[in-house]
């Protein structure tokens, strides 16, 4: 059954409702038509016993068709009957029985067809029993020809609902035809929406979901396809530049000074492509909601001035300063995912800004932000609404060599703590910060599944 088409299930399903309707509404036609017919001979018998108990005797003209009359004493001897040969309608005991009240029977009479009503009556004087007999042949004939006509209409009727409960259901499930063939011929290139039909039904709110579904896919295919092409262009400048200087260096003999050089070069090459490696492994895990955390009570000052630390021979070499604002907060976050961030924002700020970078921690009402601000020129305000997203740079107004995964990698960091990453223009430069809950916040959210976009 399950095998069958959805249109063909429905119809067999609508068949036997209406079957059972059908057969409902004919029995009830057919036993009511049974209880009128009845009730209109009993109203025949009554109207005729009257007559008979008023005259006192039995009428001459009864008995030429299809009723009969007997007018018996109350003791059951039969006193007159129409017509004359005709045997007692019933018997004493029954005879008896009706002096107190009326009283019908259905039976058979001898030498008769068919089924007879009889009914019995006091007469008027008190004295005997007037009986009358009506044949059941006319309605046994009228339910017989009532019966036929049901067993035609019916079966009629029923395969009438049926063609039409199929050509409704067809009807109704074009849409989810049309919906299916054009959802076959969706691909990833083509980026095509189903058709959403113009009626407010649960097909047209269906395919509006789809269509909803779809942009999603297509907008995470372009997601993909983007990530894909702008990581193999990111990883296809240090690879050539490795290349360029291995090629150089093999192609005749160098001194040993420059063989150190070249070597120092590649180095920094392959630093670099690890580094790109690391970072498109950690944004690949985010996708997949894996990012680990393993939180820790991380004390915010010991954390600040250890990102400092690692900086501080890059900044004295551009004749920088890097300081760091002193803090007793406690973060119950990842120590090495913080510092990771920490040091992305420390590295944009050296590598774009200008003049000192201070590093701090500042406690708000129901989170704790760590911030990094140089004294440069801040952010473009172009550039801002995307600063976040993979592979954005500013480098028109910053200059260029990132690989512009820095940002994202710190939002991606906060958001796996349940917090998210901002950033604004101040008064002398450009100011990154991570949102951190609150340690009771993080406490609660613990064993819940992160939520990276």
């Amino acid at each position: 059954m399950t095998r069958l088409p959805i249109r063909i299930r429905l119809t067999l399903g609508f068949a036997l409702a209406m079957a059972l309707v059908l057969a409902a509404v004919g029995l009830f036609v057919y036993q009511r038509v049974s209880n009128e017919l009845l009730t209109g001979i009993d109203q025949t018998l009554v109207a005729q016993a009257h007559e008979e108990t008023e005259s006192g005797h039995v009428d001459a003209d009864t008995g030429g068709g299809t009723t009969y009359a007997q007018l018996f004493t109350s003791t059951g001897a039969l006193q007159a009957s129409q017509p004359r040969a005709l045997p007692a309608l019933l018997g004493r005991g029954l005879v008896a029985e009706a002096a107190a009240g009326r009283l019908y029977r259905d039976r058979t009479l001898p030498g008769r067809r068919g089924e007879w009503r009889v009914l019995a009556v006091p007469s008027t004087s008190g004295k005997g029993v007037v009986v009358v007999a009506r044949s059941l042949a006319p309605r046994a004939s009228s339910l017989d020809h009532l019966r036929h006509e049901l067993a035609l209409f019916l079966p009629l009727a029923l395969l009438a609902a049926c063609l039409g409960g199929y050509a409704l259901t067809a009807r109704a499930l074009r849409p989810v035809e049309l919906l299916r063939r054009r959802a076959g011929s969706v691909t990833a290139e083509s980026q095509t929406l189903l058709p959403v039909p113009p009626s407010r039904d649960e097909i047209s709110r269906l395919a509006a979901t789809l269509n909803d579904m779809l942009a999603r896919l297509h907008a995470a295919v372009e997601h993909e396809r983007r990530f894909v092409a702008d990581a193999s262009h990111e990883l296809r400048t240090p690879l050539s530049l490795l290349q360029t200087e291995l090629e150089l260096a093999l192609r005749r003999p160098r001194s040993h000074e420059e063989l150190e050089q070249a070597l120092r070069s590649a180095a920094e090459e392959t630093q670099r492509l690890t580094r790109l490696a690391n970072d498109l492994l950690l944004i690949a895990r985010a996708d997949q909601g894996s990012l680990p955390i393993r939180r820790e009570a991380v004390a915010a000052g010991d954390l600040l001035e250890g990102v400092a630390q690692r900086f501080e021979i890059r900044a004295a070499s551009l004749q920088r300063e890097i300081s760091v604002e002193a803090s007793d907060l406690v973060l119950d976050a990842d120590l090495i995912r913080l510092e990771q961030a920490l040091a992305n924002l420390v590295e944009n700020a050296l590598t774009y800004g200008r003049g000192a970078v201070r590093l701090r921690a500042v406690e708000e009402a129901d989170a704790v932000e760590l911030h990094v601000t140089d004294e440069g020129d801040g952010f473009p305000e172009e550039f801002r609404a995307r600063a976040f997203d993979r592979f954005s740079r500013a480098d028109e107004a910053r200059g260029g060599g990132g690989s512009g995964l820095g940002l994202s990698i710190v939002d991606l960091v906060a958001r796996a703590h349940g917090g998210e990453a901002g950033l604004r223009n101040g008064p002398r430069g450009a100011d990154v910060w991570l949102s951190l809950p609150r340690a009771r916040a993080i406490h609660s959210a613990r064993e819940a599944p992160l939520a990276l976009r």
